[in-house]
């Protein structure tokens, strides 16, 4: 049975059992306004051990400095799990970001992510948020999959978050 749950800083340890692994057929490059679509073939692997250890890092950084985090568990597996930034972003300070989004690749696509997402949401809602703010990573599936869940390109870019990952698709949800 699936079940979700808030996350505390002693899940990090849980967050090498999801398969970030992905089959990427297209990505995404930001042309101004609008998205190029760019054929790609590769297989995106599992964590290896620096990258897991980058994202335990914000993991924690987060939900030392005030986030918060939701996971999707079977059984007492994790399989999911998304964390809602700590720092309000954006010209009016009304916005938080979804910092980290992970769904295990067996349960992709069962509604698992949307679940996550819609209680960030709630999450950054009863903070006073007016916005999510999403840099997603540019495959098809990242982005379709917020797209499918309200996002739009943002018009308003968090030039942070912008510096750090440059290729990332920018996107804002109206809470």
């Amino acid at each position: 049975m699936i079940t979700y749950q808030r996350l505390k800083a002693e899940h990090a340890q849980k967050l090498k059992e999801i398969d970030r692994s992905e089959h990427i057929d297209l990505i995404y490059e930001m042309d101004r306004d609008h998205l190029i679509e760019i054929s790609a073939n590769h297989e995106c692997p599992n964590w290896d051990k620096v990258l897991l250890q980058e994202i335990e890092q914000r993991y924690l950084f987060e939900l030392h400095n005030g986030g918060a985090a939701i996971g999707s568990f079977d059984g007492e597996r994790l399989i999911g799990f998304g964390v809602l930034a700590h720092q309000f972003r954006g010209k009016n300070q009304d916005q938080l970001q979804v910092d980290l989004m992970y769904v295990s690749r067996k349960y992709r696509r069962q509604g698992v992510g949307t679940r996550i997402l819609k209680d960030l949401a709630d999450e950054a809602r009863a903070r006073g948020a007016k916005t999510l703010y999403i840099s997603s990573t540019e495959t098809k599936s990242a982005v379709s999959f917020y797209r499918s869940n309200g996002s739009t390109i943002t018009d308003e870019l968090d030039q942070e978050l912008f510096d750090k990952e440059p290729k990332d698709i920018h996107m804002v949800i109206q809470l």
